[in-house]
């Protein structure tokens, strides 16, 4: 039986299928996309960083976001520029699973950060006489490091799953690597892989979707409750911008996840709305977040001119 594993440390790729006419205008927009995700949320990172009028609970939660963007485009252009560029077909083993464990760290760490933040908004609009007794530094950086401790014990024991079963396939057709590609290379029992996959799709999205849902419909009844028009403009901007970043995240991964396991859908849809999962959050981010607050959208423009284009 151990013939039939595939001990080889090489995957076969056949992903893209590029002509010759098509190379480089992949290239050009891989490679462009990359760069403004890079440059837009570098920005942003060091805005919250260098300003100490930024270092307040909103923006300390806020700026894990742009990090975790960058992990999981990171993850994914370099990588695919390098195949476009070379017209490479093939792929080391570690290399993909590498891959793979950042994109679902990403995929993970946004659905907990946007949770993280709904959290916020709702003790500053909700309960802002309690904010700064609440959402002290020291419980800011718990949320913080729950966040991130989160995604990497559940997405950890995701791989630790995969990594303990044999190989015997080696020809991957997915854009990027992802643990339901990986598992099309296995040649054994995929049923306590499948169980808690779903199990854990499951959990955060009844954690998130629940947390969210419930804090959101609490900031519209204190906006509404609220006869300044002001504050209630202010907090339906910031809910509404929250809720479009999460809405557009949420559809686009779990038609990902669900795709995987509707035979019927088309291979070019799962792969479109794969790819901009890691495309257009990102890219989006950093632009909502950033443009549309006013505190950080000041910090930058001070930041670029007197920093990098001082007169």
């Amino acid at each position: 039986m151990n013939d039939l594993y595939n001990t080889s440390s090489v995957l076969v790729l056949n992903r893209f299928n590029l002509s010759s006419e098509n190379a480089l205008p992949a290239f050009l927009f891989a490679t462009l996309s990359y760069m403004i995700i890079l440059f837009c949320n570098l920005i942003l990172i060091l805005t919250i960083v260098l300003n100490k009028s930024l270092h307040q609970p909103m923006y300390l939660i806020l700026l894990n976001l742009p990090i975790n963007d960058l992990i999981g485009s990171t993850a994914f252009f370099p990588q695919v520029i390098k195949d476009i560029l070379t017209n490479s077909r093939t792929m080391q083993y570690s290399a993909c699973v590498a891959q793979a464990f950042f994109i679902h760290i990403y995929a993970s760490g946004t659905v907990f950060i946007l949770t993280a933040m709904a959290y916020d908004r709702y003790i500053a609009i909700c309960c802002p006489l309690k904010y700064n007794t609440v959402m002290t530094y020291a419980h800011v950086m718990r949320i913080i490091t729950a966040v991130w401790v989160s995604s990497l014990v559940t997405i950890g024991v995701l791989f630790f799953l995969l990594l303990r079963l044999p190989r015997c396939l080696s020809e991957l057709t997915h854009p990027y690597c992802d643990n339901p590609s990986l598992l099309t290379l296995v040649c054994a029992d995929t049923t306590i892989n499948n169980i808690y996959g779903l199990f854990l799709v499951a959990l955060s999205q009844v954690i998130a979707n629940g947390m969210i849902l419930y804090t959101y419909l609490q900031i519209l009844v204190a906006c509404f409750r609220s006869k300044r028009s002001d504050t209630k403009a202010k907090a339906l901007q910031t809910c509404a911008t929250h809720l479009t970043v999460f809405l557009l995240l949420e559809c686009l991964g779990l038609f990902t996840i669900i795709s995987y396991r509707i035979k019927n859908v088309s291979s070019h849809l799962r792969r479109f709305m794969g790819v901009s999962t890691l495309i257009f959050p990102p890219a989006l981010n950093p632009i909502i977040y950033g443009l549309k607050t006013k505190e950080i959208r000041e910090k930058a423009l001070y930041f670029f001119r007197n920093k990098i284009f001082p007169s």
